[in-house]
């Protein structure tokens, strides 16, 4: 059913007659003859009586009528509402992600198409290796890699992200390429420290390649990209960010004991705020893009 038809038996009924009521309306007078009888076909029953003085109610058209004008008051407080919705979609979301995923997520367009949906609203970026605290309101948003472990959090599963382990063609020309994880030990690695020092990646070199000759090591995944393009050492990376570089190889496939998931995490009380749900709504409509974006 129409119920756009419904404003124009009610206009009928409180006006007298269907040129009051188009006036009333802002319509022409045969629009309101052609919805009547669009309104009478879908619901299956005459609602008015035609007579040269003008329209009138039948008896099944003035029982009808309250409940008409209890769907008009639903659906203009359904307007209400969706006004005020948008009202309050003004102001920023801040997203916090680790440092190499960002210029992905603005390169897909993700970012632009948000901005187009939601003007009011703004991404603003907190950037970061470490885990941001959403619970203390230093972020309202996290894409975030690793099962959750603040129980304080809500979210759901994004993407699947998994690590390989990558050389620069230079190192490879010159020291040749490992073919196991065991042949890593006779390589230069790049490991991790800082904020990253508890990265299972970290944990993965340690506990797999004890005594691993590891000649360089930075905080941030950014940084051993950079150690292991210019030819210092092998160290695992993401999958997106290493098969993106046109000067890395990918010399050994993904480790399966680096795989975790993507998480869209945020505080409960969060949840349902407009902006924050807006945000949330949007991130499920783009997760093939996501999914692309952070898993490769």
């Amino acid at each position: 059913m129409d119920w756009n038809d419904l404003r124009y038996l009610l206009a009928v009924a409180r006006e007298g007659s269907t040129l009051a009521a188009a006036r009333a309306l802002s319509v022409n007078q045969s629009t309101v003859h052609r919805r009547i009888v669009e309104l009478e076909r879908q619901v299956g029953l005459r609602l008015v009586h035609r007579h040269p003085t003008g329209y009138r109610l039948t008896e099944m058209g003035e029982q009808l009528l309250p409940v008409f004008a209890e769907v008009e008051e639903s659906i203009a407080r359904l307007q209400r509402t969706v006004l005020g919705l948008q009202q309050e979609l003004t102001g920023a979301v801040r997203l916090t992600c680790p440092e190499p995923v960002l210029s992905r997520i603005v390169a897909c367009g993700f970012v632009d198409r948000f901005h187009d949906r939601y003007p009011g609203l703004r991404i603003g970026f907190v950037i970061s290796d470490r885990y941001v605290d959403l619970a203390n309101g230093d972020a309202d948003v996290a894409f975030r890699s690793g099962e959750p472990s603040d129980e304080r959090l809500v979210g759901r599963k994004i993407a699947d992200s998994t690590w390989a382990v990558y050389a620069s063609r230079d190192y490879v020309k010159r020291r040749g390429q490992p073919h196991t994880i065991e042949d890593l030990l006779q390589h230069d690695l790049i490991g991790f420290d800082g904020v990253m020092e508890n990265h299972r990646a970290t944990q993965w070199l340690a506990s797999t390649l004890p005594g691993a000759h590891v000649v360089a090591r930075n905080n941030s995944v950014l940084g051993v990209v950079s150690a292991v393009k210019a030819g210092l050492g092998i160290a695992p990376l993401p999958t997106p960010i290493g098969d993106a570089e046109g000067e890395l190889i990918k010399v050994l496939p993904p480790v399966s004991a680096l795989a975790r998931a993507w998480y869209l995490l945020c505080h409960p009380d969060q949840r349902e705020t407009p902006r924050i749900a807006a945000f949330i709504d949007f991130v499920v409509e783009e997760l093939p893009v996501l999914r692309k974006v952070l898993g490769g």
